[in-house]
This record gives C-alpha cells, structure tokens and sequence, in this order.
C-alpha cells in the first residue's frame, strides 16, 4: 500500500506498507543511495512521545548492529531519527515468513526443516555469543531471502550485554505460543530461551501445529510450564519415534537440561532423523540437501546420501521370519522411464558385516586421517575412526590457531572416544578442542555428556 512519502527521509523513495512489528510498522522503498530496495521499520506514532519505548526501539538497532553480516541474521544498513520518529534500515527479505509457509502449506519437508533451521541456528548462536537474547523466536521472525534462505529478524525486544535493561523480571515478553516456561513464569530470558523457542518452531514445521496449540494464549502459556512434551512421532506420521527423546531435550522444563547451542539441537535433529524410511526416497525425488558444516568438522550428522542421475536404485525388501525365499522389488530410474522388477532372494537372519574402511597411507598427514575418520564417523562406524583420528590428533599436535584442524580432530577423536563409551578418555581432547576453538559451542556441549555418563 502506498504511503506518505514524507513519512522517511528523501532518500527512501515510494515507500509502501508492508506489514507491522511489536513496535512499529514496516515498509519497503527504494534506496536510492543503494539502489536496491530495503525494508525500514519506523516506531509507531503512538509510542513516538514515550522516552523508554524510544530508548528500546533504538537499542533494537544496536543489538541487530552488532550480529549484523553474521550469516542468517538481517543485515541492518542504517539507524536513525525522522520527524521526530526513530527508524531502522535493513536488508529486505523479499520471500515471506515461514509464518506464511505453514500457514499456506502446513507441514514442511524434514530436508528443507533442517536447512532452515541450520540457517536460524548460526545466528542465534552469534548473538548468544555476544551476548544478545532474542526472546521472541517465532516463524513470523524468521523471513526469506531472495534464495529462499532464513534470516532472523525483529530484536524489538531484544537484550543485549552493554545496554541498560528496559525489562523487568516478573514482566512477559514474547509470544504465548514459543514461550519459555522461564518466560511464562516472569524470569528473564536466557539464550536457553532462544533455544526453547527455536525447539516449538522445529516442532511446528516438522508437524505443522506447536506442540501445546491451543485457542487461548493463557492456556498455551501455562501448559509450556506445566504439561508433558508430546509426541511429535504420533502427530505427523512418517516422523521417526526418535525424534521424541531430541524434543524433550529442547522443550525441557529446566534450562540446565536443554541443548547448550542451536546447532547442537539441529545436529541432533538431523542424526534423529537419518533413519526416516522416507530419507532416501526425498533426496532421489530432488529435495535441496542441507549445508553441511566445514570439512572435517564433526556433527552428529545424518548418513551422507550418494544418488546417480541414471541407474539409481532403491531396495525394498520385504521382511518375514526364518530363511525362505521372498520377494523383492527393485525400481530402477532412467530417462523417461520407471520400471519395477521382481525378483527372489533368499532373506538373511543376520545383517551382513559392514565393508572394512578404505586403507590409508601411513604416510598421510593429519589432515587426510582427520577427514577419512570423519566420513566413517558420519557412517557411524566409530571403532574404524578410532585408530586414524588419534593419528590425526598425533600429526596435528602444536599447530595451534594456524591450522583450525587441530581442533576439528581433537573435537572428533572425543567424540568418538564418547560414543565408544569411553567417556573419561573423551574429556582431555574435548577440553582440547574447547581450547582452541572457543568460539564453537559442540564441544563444550559434549564434554558435559562425557562428564556425566
């Protein structure tokens, strides 16, 4: 909808409505400076004359500031003051909300879940980091670029380290529907917080409704307080039951008892989700594969599909007891044609013995047995990665910051060592990895599991 053109600054040419935060309206213009169109967020009038209400709204600005570049976060171009009202520049991001995706479609596709939520994760991680909450996480906060990528948006009620609180304990802030029980409850927000809300947003696109949904924002309210974690396996058919334990994980009463990052949560969401039937049969079908962390860099990762533009195959066996014959089929994909062919085999009472891991040269460096560890480590075959990652740990001793894999291969011989079982061997090199690379949150995150196990 066209408005005043007065209502910005000159330079912000034909703007137009284009809908309304928890503060203040947002509109898209051209920059003329810039030349491209931006969105700008403009203080309501009514809150306008309120000194505190403008003091938030701008600090709103600095705290998107300081996460601004970071990927997934909304770039923010310009903070200022027109007649009299307070705006905020930034990136416009010109594909929607996952808001209007569930609502318009309901349910999403588990892969594209994922790659969203990879994307929110990264800058939630960011802020936490530097000290920012958002404590407003919802789908409508989570807006689309041009390539269908996510960037968080809307700090208005944002704190952030370094800026004088504007809000209360005992005072709610938020949505009803991703509040934290802390938040319900009137105690201030903590990135654990972000990470609940972000839980009741995976919920919601993996299912298509919130885990407590309910007509009365009260009674939504007061269930994340009280009420058990659903299933979401019994929600949406076709999700796996094992995805249940990484919920009540996120959604846990108890902050202590979350995930201790984003993509710690979507890590494990992505490894809960590897056994889905429906995995392979989706990424055949062309679904965009998620992004995948930096080589050789361990997260519990779903198994690595591999799928041929021709001659693709997929099995379907058909299980039943004892050792008699059954029937199988076998659909082969080619150009222009899809064919199904039946065939007998006999079935087999134990799984066969996994392929031995490919030999690797005792010659390697420690880059190359960091990464052959990895790969089997994403197969799940952690005794094979055992022996190459301490190699690797061995190889790459002292060299420090000047090479990031020392720290990949510490982080993934402890993790390994962890799943093994062996979690007392598991903290020395996590507490490495802690060291020297302390900006990642995984293997703080792991060696507190290693600790208590």
């Amino acid at each position: 909808m066209p408005v005043s053109a007065q209502l910005l600054p000159p330079r912000y040419r034909s703007p137009r409505r284009a809908g309304r935060g928890a503060m203040g309206e947002i509109y898209v213009a051209t920059d003329e400076v810039l030349g491209r169109d931006v969105a700008v967020k403009v203080l309501a009038e009514r809150y306008a004359a309120d000194t505190g209400i403008r003091q938030r709204f701008k600090r709103e600005g600095l705290a998107a500031a300081r996460i601004s570049g970071e990927p997934g976060a909304l770039t923010i171009f310009d903070v200022g003051e027109w007649e009299d009202r307070p705006f905020i520049v930034m990136e416009y991001a010109s594909g929607g909300s996952l808001e209007e995706r569930i609502r318009s479609e309901g349910a999403q596709p588990p892969e594209r879940v994922l790659g969203w939520l990879e994307e929110a994760a990264i800058a939630l991680d960011a802020a936490h980091r530097r000290g920012i909450v958002h404590r407003d996480i919802k789908p409508a906060n989570l807006l689309l670029d041009d390539r269908g990528e996510v960037r968080v948006a809307d700090f208005g009620i944002a704190s952030a380290a370094g800026f004088d609180s504007l809000t209360l304990t005992g005072t709610v802030l938020g949505t009803a529907g991703y509040l934290s029980p802390e938040q319900a409850m009137g105690k201030r927000a903590t990135p654990k917080s972000d990470l609940y809300a972000l839980g009741v947003v995976a919920f919601e696109l993996l299912s298509g409704e919130r885990p407590f949904e309910s007509d009365s924002a009260t009674t939504e309210a007061l269930a994340h307080v009280n009420a058990p974690v659903p299933s979401i396996a019994e929600r949406r058919a076709g999700l796996p039951p094992e995805l249940d334990r990484v919920f009540r994980r996120a959604l846990a009463k108890d902050p202590e008892r979350r995930y201790g990052s984003a993509r710690e949560f979507v890590a494990d969401l992505r490894d809960a989700l590897a056994d889905r039937p429906t995995a392979l049969t989706a990424v055949l079908a062309g679904e965009k594969p998620v992004q995948r962390p930096p080589r050789g860099y361990l997260l519990p990762l779903a198994l690595i599909l591999a799928a041929g533009a021709a001659g693709a195959i997929v099995a379907a066996i058909v299980a039943s007891g004892g050792s008699d014959p059954q029937v199988v089929t076998r659909t082969v994909a080619g150009p222009g044609r899809t064919t199904t062919v039946p065939r007998t085999v006999t079935r087999q009472t134990t799984a066969p013995a996994p392929p031995p891991p490919p030999p690797v040269a005792a010659s390697a460096d420690g880059h190359t047995l960091n990464d052959n560890g990895y790969s089997l480590q994403q197969q799940g075959n952690y005794a094979a990665a055992l022996p190459l990652l301490q190699q690797a740990v061995q190889k790459l001793a002292g060299t420090g910051p000047s090479d990031p894999y020392e720290g990949f291969a510490n982080y993934n011989l402890g993790y390994t060592l962890w799943k093994l079982g062996r979690c007392d061997e598991a903290v020395a090199y996590l507490k490495r990895a802690e060291h020297l690379e302390p900006d990642r949150s995984e293997p703080r995150a792991i060696r507190k599991q290693a600790q208590h196990c």
